[in-house]
């Protein structure tokens, strides 16, 4: 009964809210208990922990939302991946018997005078649910826990881009458009969410483009530090964005290395003869960041249904460009457009009748549907990945 109680369940919700003055220090106060509880866990976590603790929140935050409204379904296979994602840091069963009493009590000192009996009894139902899918899920797996590649090419494309290609120990499955949680030698106990830019590929062949984000260790190292021969570990597939090719045609919205997971989309629906249309707005800073305008200047030559507008903030290139290759593609592709993606995208309307895949940074992502959603475009027809992976 508790877990149907969509009241105290939504005191839970509350609690971890990115508007709650307190939820920072709740989630910060959970790995306190769970250290203290158990050592062996703090080695499983990188040193600095702030963006562990605000992903742990923000996933936390969902899945009581979801049960607030009652829908199980979601964030049980959410949970259950994320039990099997685990593993790759070494996570025990028994961690999980550590994790449920620390995380009851942080929310139960956090709540104070607001903890009644029915918030007591929500809170073990869903912890217990939490916990018992990730730990039963994990204990289930049967596949690998990760998979290790070498890199064997490292491309500088721009002054902040790279392109790495690895060469996987074994095959990985996964499904164009998702990404995986990469690891790599010069970090240790830092992973970073990317997304392979080609399908999976039976040979074991994978590809990231990887942008360095300003304080991002983990991306500098990437386009600054890798080469060829650095060992990468991978884990399990994540995320659902997906094309039906016999649904509507297609509105794609991509900034800057955002481009990976739809260009593995473009390449699989290459393989067929009849797709929907596609057209694609990619967009960055300045036009020579534009990195893989020839490869789909390439596709689109050869794929009448795709079509692809190039966008950039600024119309001129700074310096610097001079020292990178050069990224205008042939004539052809639909003529280059100068302004922020949500405005040019919607200068064409709302697109509600497509399919409407956006993937990019946080701010560009939530400004995009933002504009698209104010332009008409249903929310249910916007696929993106969560802002916070």
């Amino acid at each position: 009964v508790s877990l149907e109680d969509p009241d105290s369940l939504r005191v839970l919700r509350d609690a971890l809210g990115p508007e709650e003055p307190g939820a920072a220090e709740l989630v910060r106060q959970f790995y306190s208990h769970w250290f203290a509880l158990d050592v062996s866990v703090r080695d499983l976590f990188p040193p600095e922990m702030d963006a562990q603790r605000a992903a742990f929140g923000h996933a936390l935050h969902w899945v009581y939302g979801e049960l607030v409204e009652q829908r199980a379904a979601e964030p049980v296979a959410f949970l259950a991946q994320l039990g099997r994602d685990h593993r790759k840091y070494g996570v025990l069963p028994t961690h999980y018997e550590t994790l449920r009493p620390a995380l009851y009590a942080a929310l139960r000192t956090h709540l104070g005078d607001t903890w009644t009996a029915a918030v007591d009894a929500a809170a073990t139902a869903s912890l217990n649910l939490i916990t018992g899918v990730m730990s039963g899920a994990a204990d289930a797996e049967v596949g690998p826990a990760w998979w290790d590649g070498t890199v064997v090419e490292h491309h500088r494309v721009s002054r902040d881009l790279a392109v790495v290609r690895l060469r996987l120990d074994r095959p990985m499955h996964y499904h164009p458009g998702q990404y995986v949680n990469v690891h790599i030698p010069q970090c240790p106990r830092r992973w970073r969410y990317l997304s392979p830019a080609i399908p999976a590929d039976p040979d074991g062949g994978i590809e990231f483009h990887v942008r360095q984000v300003p304080g991002g260790l983990v991306s500098a190292a990437v386009v600054n530090e890798t080469r060829p021969g650095d060992r990468w570990r991978l884990s399990s597939p994540h995320g659902g964005l997906q094309v039906d090719r016999g649904g509507p045609d297609v509105l794609m919205v991509a900034g800057s290395t955002g481009l990976a997971p739809l260009r593995a989309l473009i390449v699989d629906l290459s393989r067929y003869a009849e797709n929907p249309r596609v057209h694609l707005f990619f967009g960055a800073r300045y036009r020579c960041e534009l990195y893989d305008l020839p490869t789909l200047w390439q596709v689109a030559t050869q794929n009448p249904w795709l079509s692809v507008s190039p966008v950039s903030e600024y119309n001129r290139d700074p310096a610097w460009a001079a020292d990178y290759p050069d990224v205008t593609p042939p004539r052809g592709l639909h003529v280059h457009q100068t302004g922020r993606l949500p405005e040019v995208v919607t200068k064409y309307g709302g697109w509600g009748d497509r399919q409407i895949l956006v993937s990019g940074g946080p701010a560009m992502v939530s400004a995009t549907k933002a504009a698209l959603i104010a332009k008409g475009a249903p929310p249910e027809r916007i696929q993106h990945d969560p802002l916070s992976r």
